[in-house]
């Protein structure tokens, strides 16, 4: 009634450990595949914000150059550079005072266990 299996329980498990490794393999190429995808598409979007900013501080940077044009006509070129310049560095110390704060909220913070 009862044949003897065809393989042995040695055969069996070298086959088992042969799919495994083959098994493992189709694993790591599928997540390296998505990996590499995801690194594409990551490329993609740094890409189109880095343009972003460029244009954006041309805009500043052109803010900035019509807010000179038209002070000078007021307070004269040298009064309207000073002004400026020092309502940039006003707004550098703001913001760089806000990003100082937001490192030091990070760093006191514990790293959840």
């Amino acid at each position: 009634m009862d044949q003897p299996p065809s393989e042995s329980i040695g055969e069996l498990l070298s086959r088992l450990v042969e799919d495994l490794r083959e098994s493992t393999r189709a694993e790591v190429a599928l997540y390296r595949a998505q990996i590499l995808g995801w690194l594409a598409q990551a490329k993609i979007v740094a890409t189109y914000g880095i343009i972003a900013l460029l244009l954006l501080n041309s805009a500043v940077i052109a803010l900035f150059v019509g807010l000179l044009l038209i002070l000078q006509h007021h307070l004269g070129p040298i009064w309207a550079t000073v002004i400026v310049v020092l309502g940039t560095l006003a707004l550098v110390a703001v913001f760089g005072w806000l990003a100082a704060r937001h490192v030091k909220r990070l760093i006191s913070q514990r790293m959840p266990k």
